[in-house]
């Protein structure tokens, strides 16, 4: 594409391209793992992916898409995922992108919410957006990534045919104008549909990459997949995983090392189910050594990672990494990052006792502020009450990689946007903590998951801390019985199960060990209804450790 379109984020990638055409950009396994020798990849140069990514562009503008159409993107993480992405953007498209483990329910509702013109979609997606036509009125640029059978538009193959003519000039655009509707995950009500323009993802790029370190050349093993297109615009080699992105927990940890030692790989980002089955792995097998030993930089996002999964994690790569935690949401990403060096020595240990999660400082050019609770909309920036440190309430931040709007469900845009004298909207980030002396933010949970009694409010993550601190404690969810402001609160227990109770009177000790355990500290000594759960807490399949608390308070006060 043409340099002087630096505005668009794919110009980004083309300029690693031309400085470095040869380079691996995207390599992908072409095959099952090869018992003796090296595994065999697909793979991509910058140079082919600037040039295959120019064809799908050039494909798109002469059949008919225009600058701002909406193109739903329904293809697996991979290489191809990649090129349709940056051809997309390129054509000045805006994709839409859902994520995988959003409810089936709430999957339609969202896609059809969010008007699309068009759909870019494997086969079988096309089929279900055939059948269910009536819901896509608009959806009129359908391209099939493979065979297309009888519902209409064209392959993928037919447009990159149509992209050799060199002739066609790609559309300008502009840093405010839309490059993607990205949906939230849903875990606190219905998924809304985020705007990001061009501006925001080189706000992104920018502070990831200078917090970060991160240099072109080095080698990334994507296994968060839309971290993999992070990579392409730094000049980074995306190396694809032998895995499910959607099921990490059930990633094979040794796919990883054969690949981690095939391509010296220095840099990996996944969530912490994955990283808790790697290391969880490495005990079972009793692994001699450090077996990623070549990872430099380990980021691990979506969740809080526990002290003594970084802990373990440290012993397996190499000596001088750093692992670090970026925090932020769909809305605001990334806002603020912890080392896990820091973690395993302070804020870890304090977590344990009850005192929450501490995220870290605030990126370059983030402004956070912790304001008093509320659950409505606030309409002047007048009325916000700025609360001390160490004061829990829910934080608000603004920056420039903080998005401006949703576009769909924009009801929720009274509910989480704030504008300030200067014009500038904050975002209300559904996240409660507080802030300490050095300016870092401590996260207590959800908002919209604290439990209100007639005495005081309790927060999940510091209350359930004291409980998950028990042996036999897998995970806990705090829920409340009843309505605000006179909720009775409740624990549900799962067992580990390797060292849970069996029988009911094991059951029964197991409880009356909690219930002292809460009883000695001040945050939880309220806590006296407390459940063994006989089936394991409902989460989302992407992280495996976001509970779904709404789940568990209709069960309980079902």
């Amino acid at each position: 594409m043409p340099q002087s379109d630096l505005s668009n984020i794919a110009s980004r990638m083309s300029m690693m391209a031309s400085l470095t055409p040869s380079a691996v950009a995207i390599a992908q396994p072409s095959g099952p793992p090869v018992p003796a020798g090296e595994r065999g990849y697909d793979v991509t140069t910058f140079g082919e992916l600037d040039q295959r990514t120019d064809r799908i562009a050039r494909g798109l503008v002469k059949w008919g898409i225009r600058p701002g159409d909406r193109l739903v993107m329904l293809v697996p993480f991979g290489g191809e995922f990649i090129q349709l992405v940056f051809g997309l953007l390129k054509a000045g498209a805006t994709m839409v992108l859902i994520d995988p483990g959003i409810n089936k329910k709430h999957l339609v509702q969202c896609l059809a919410d969010a008007r699309p013109d068009g759909f870019v979609g494997i086969p079988k997606a096309q089929l279900i957006r055939s059948v269910l036509r009536r819901r896509f009125p608009d959806a009129r640029w359908n391209v099939t990534v493979g065979r297309r059978y009888l519902w209409g538009g064209r392959t993928l193959a037919q447009i990159e045919e149509m992209g050799r003519d060199e002739s066609i000039t790609l559309p300008q655009v502009q840093l405010a104008d839309p490059a993607a509707v990205i949906f939230t995950t849903g875990s606190t009500g219905p998924p809304k549909g985020v705007l990001f323009t061009h501006a925001t993802f080189h706000a992104q790029v920018d502070r990831i990459r200078d917090r970060y370190d991160i240099h072109r050349g080095s080698r990334d093993l994507a296994c968060f997949p839309l971290f993999g297109l992070f990579d392409a615009v730094m000049g980074v080699t995306t190396i694809i995983p032998d895995m499910d992105p959607t099921r990490p927990a059930d990633v094979n940890p040794a796919r990883l090392v054969e690949a981690v030692r095939q391509w010296d790989i220095d840099q990996a980002f996944g969530s912490p189910a994955l990283w808790k089955t790697v290391v969880r792995w490495c005990d079972e097998k009793q692994v001699v050594g450090r077996p990623f030993e070549s990872l430099r930089r380990v980021l691990s996002a979506g969740a809080p990672v526990p002290a003594s999964t970084l802990e373990k994690l440290r012993a397996v790569v190499h000596p001088d990494a750093d692992i670090v935690t970026p925090y932020g949401a769909t809305e605001a990403l990334p806002i603020a990052s912890i080392e896990s060096r820091q973690v395993i020595t302070e804020t870890g240990p304090a977590a344990d006792k009850g005192k929450g999660v501490c995220v870290g400082t605030r990126f370059e050019n983030v402004r956070w502020k912790v304001i008093a609770i509320r659950d409505e909309p606030i309409e002047s920036f007048d009325d916000i009450e700025e609360l001390p440190r160490r004061k829990i309430g829910e934080l608000m931040v603004t920056g420039p990689m903080v998005t401006q709007q949703y576009v769909v469900r924009a009801d929720q845009n009274a509910y989480h946007k704030v504008i300030d004298a200067d014009q500038v909207v904050w975002h209300r980030m559904g996240d409660v903590g507080y802030l300490d002396e050095e300016d870092r933010f401590w996260f207590c949970g959800r908002k919209a998951h604290r439990v209100v009694t007639a005495e005081r409010t309790l927060f999940t993550i510091p209350c359930e801390a004291v409980f998950n601190s028990h042996p036999s404690v897998y995970r806990s969810a705090l829920v409340g019985r009843g309505s605000r402001p006179n909720q009775t609160p409740v624990v549900l227990i799962e067992v580990d199960p390797s060292l849970g109770p069996r029988t009911t009177s094991q059951q029964s000790e197991l409880i009356d060990a909690l219930k002292a355990l809460a009883a000695r500290n001040p945050i939880t000594r309220r806590i006296t209804d407390i459940r063994i759960r006989r089936e394991p807490m409902p989460v989302d399949i992407r992280h495996n450790s976001k509970i779904f608390r709404e789940q568990l308070t209709a069960e309980v006060n079902g």
